[in-house]
């Protein structure tokens, strides 16, 4: 049985753009042979996680995990005054 993926969509979003910005949309909508409502959606979530990706995800390559596991084998250093940095209170937090 199929599933109507429209019926299932109740949200909206509404943009206002310039006359240029619609028309570049829409000839890229016609180019790509869909519908505005579905590229617009697909685009939109491709351009959310790749801004989300590195909140959520961190990929290396091979080489660069390899060189990522030998600095965290490395010793802790002591740097000074990190511990009394630290140990300040946040500027952020409401006392």
């Amino acid at each position: 049985m199929a599933v109507d993926v429209r019926a299932r969509r109740s949200e909206r979003i509404e943009v206002r753009m310039t006359p240029a910005d619609r028309a570049l949309i829409d000839r890229a909508v016609s180019a790509n042979g869909s519908q505005l409502t579905e590229f617009v959606v697909t685009h939109l979530k491709i351009a959310a996680r790749r801004v989300l990706a590195d909140r959520s995800e961190f990929t290396l390559s091979a080489e660069a995990s390899e060189e990522w596991e030998k600095i965290n084998d490395r010793p802790a250093q002591d740097i000074p005054g990190l511990r009394a940095l630290m140990a300040r209170p946040s500027p952020f937090l409401a006392e």
